[in-house]
C-alpha cells in the first residue's frame, strides 16, 4: 500500500465518527524507485491531507526532507516535488496494518494491499 492510498482511506466501522487518519502498523516496507512525474504530484498535492502524509512517512521511517507544513509554490519547486513523489509512490508498505484512530479496529495489509472490509456487525 503506497502512502498515496493512505492518504485517502479512513474507517467505515459502524458509529466511528472519525476514521482518519488510520494509524500504520508495518511489519514490512519496501521501496521501490518509481518514474518521476512532476504535473501529476503537482495535481495531487491540493487532494492530500498534508499532515497525515507527513505522519505516515514519519512512521515508516521515510520522511527525509519532507516540510512539517505544505511550502508556497510547490510546483515550482522540482526538488520538493521529488520529496513528496518518493513519499507518496516509492514507499510501499507490504505487510502490517492500519489501524482506526477511534475504535482501534484493525484491517490487515498483505502483499501490499489493504483488506478494509467490515464483518457484517461493523458495518
Amino acid at each position: 500500500m503506497k502512502l498515496l492510498t493512505h492518504n485517502m482511506l479512513t474507517s467505515h466501522v459502524k458509529g466511528v465518527t472519525k476514521g482518519y487518519p488510520l494509524l500504520i502498523k508495518a511489519s514490512e516496507v519496501r521501496v521501490t524507485e518509481v518514474e518521476f512525474n512532476p504535473q501529476f504530484v503537482s495535481r495531487m498535492i491540493p487532494k492530500l491531507e498534508w499532515s497525515a502524509l507527513v505522519q505516515a512517512a514519519e512512521g515508516l521511517g521515510h520522511r527525509q526532507a519532507l516540510p512539517a507544513d505544505l511550502i508556497p509554490d510547490y510546483e515550482k519547486n522540482e526538488e520538493f516535488l521529488k520529496q513528496v513523489h518518493r513519499a507518496l509512490l516509492e514507499v510501499e508498505v507490504m505487510e502490517g496494518s492500519l489501524q482506526c484512530p477511534e475504535s482501534g479496529r484493525e484491517f490487515p495489509i498483505s502483499k501490499g494491499i489493504p483488506n478494509m472490509l467490515l464483518n457484517e456487525e461493523e458495518a
